[in-house]
């Protein structure tokens, strides 16, 4: 393993004042499968003040330091040097009940979560692997650090980070791991919602469908709005999939980007609760987009999702059913969205319609129209908001408009501009105006 010169400075440096130091974790495992690791992170016999004694001429980050971490602020960033540890308990799923330090790395890599984070490297002394990391990355498999149960009781979050690894590693899960996985996946309502958030943001861009199909009843523990979808017979002769593997395709079917993807994920959530069949017995869902963007407002607020995220993702929900066919819908729907929304509207409009799994030729394809629409609409520097028209408040005051009437007036000049209606024309609107 080829370490970045900081890194092998820092172990150095380490070594030479008579402590042992290794790389661990993430990093070992990247580069034993031929990755680039994205970080590094150390682990040392020394204690946090032997740590700083032996960095005392660099500046030091020190909030970590009663778990055993200090920070050494370097020219390629901070690397964290952690001592050997052994843990106590985790009666709030998250924070050990006490910390020990001890002087051997193996017993220091018991307590991570899958054997696949559980190996260190050092230059001088090699590959410490106690629970098989290796072989296990060789088998593509994942595999909890001894007794699976317990890691994920230490830490709940850990069986969401599981699912990332074994879809981003492309790696099978090791039965007992799988089982404890599905067990303790209760757990995961102590967690802190924004922790949720960021390993689900992870995961996401990274999925194909047969992973969240495959991973489903995991995901409906930290969205529970997920769990009726699965499964879920949709009774109409447009859909072979049940609800929740539609849903999966679509997930697979749009761009990596996170928005998307948490409105892909989220887009036929109100399905449920407005089912409804006809006297054929076909199932019908009148009114599910309204419903299904109420719904993911409130799951992306309890999961403390960013506004803009949120409020980009619902509104693509609520206005996912029916694409606008043609330029001057689709004009109004650039106005009302902006471009860059519409854009991901379309795209998951067309995912939407490509998911349906029944094999049967679709109608004609009418998307690459519509992006080419959107296309010509950005090139002419189209009149899409009330600051694009040719007139404004000044105007209008100068017509004897006071107050509210100004807005009123501005946006009845815009909706004609956008059907078409008026020329962006300062004389012509303010001739509308007068008559």
């Amino acid at each position: 393993m080829l370490l970045p010169e900081t890194i092998q400075q820092c172990i150095t440096a380490l070594e030479q004042a008579g402590y042992a130091a290794y790389a661990v974790g993430g990093c070992v495992r990247d580069d034993l499968l031929g990755l680039t690791p994205g970080d590094y992170d150390l682990c040392t016999s020394a204690l946090p003040q032997e740590t700083e004694a032996v960095f005392c001429r660099c500046p030091l980050v020190l909030a970590g330091e009663k778990h055993g971490t200090v920070g050494v602020v370097t020219d390629c960033g901070v690397v964290e040097i952690t001592t050997f540890r052994k843990e106590g308990g985790y009666r709030d799923s998250r924070h050990p009940d006490w910390v020990r330090f001890i002087p051997r790395v193996e017993n220091d890599l018991g307590r991570r979560d899958f054997t696949i984070n559980a190996m260190a490297f050092s230059p001088s002394r090699g590959l410490a692997d106690p629970f098989g990391g290796q072989e296990d990355l060789k088998r593509r498999l994942l595999r909890a650090v001894g007794d699976p149960v317990q890691r994920f009781r230490e830490d709940p979050l850990r069986i969401l980070r599981g699912v990332r690894f074994a879809v981003r590693f492309q790696l099978d899960v090791e039965p007992e791991t799988e089982k404890a996985m599905a067990s303790e996946a209760h757990l995961m309502d102590s967690l802190a919602r924004e922790r949720v958030f960021e390993e689900l943001c992870k995961l996401l861009p990274l999925v194909n469908a047969k992973d969240l199909i495959r991973f489903a009843p995991i995901l409906a523990a930290v969205i529970p709005e997920l769990e009726p979808m699965i499964g879920f017979d949709q009774r109409s002769p447009h859909h072979a999939y049940d609800l929740f593997t539609h849903t999966a395709h679509v997930v697979e079917g749009v761009p990596g980007d996170l928005t998307l993807r948490w409105a892909a994920l989220l887009h036929d959530i109100g399905k449920v609760p407005c089912f409804t069949t006809d006297e054929t017995g076909r199932g019908h869902f009148y009114g599910h987009a309204q419903v299904g963007g109420d719904m993911a407002e409130e799951i992306l607020r309890r999961l403390k999702a960013p506004n803009a995220l949120r409020e980009t993702a619902v509104n693509l929900i609520r206005c996912h059913m029916g694409p606008s066919t043609t330029k001057k819908a689709l004009r109004r729907l650039v106005s009302r969205l902006g471009f860059d929304t519409t854009e991901d509207l379309l795209r998951l409009q067309e995912a939407d319609m490509g998911s349906k799994g029944t094999g049967e030729a679709e109608p004609e394809n009418i998307f690459p129209m519509l992006f080419g629409f959107l296309e010509e609409l950005r090139r002419e520097d189209a009149c899409l908001t009330v600051k694009d028209l040719a007139v404004d408040g000044n105007d209008l005051q100068a017509l004897g408009l006071q107050g509210k009437a100004i807005g009123d007036a501005l946006q009845s000049l815009l909706d004609q501009v956008l059907d078409e209606a008026l020329p962006n024309e300062r004389e012509a609107l303010l001739d509308f105006l007068r008559r």
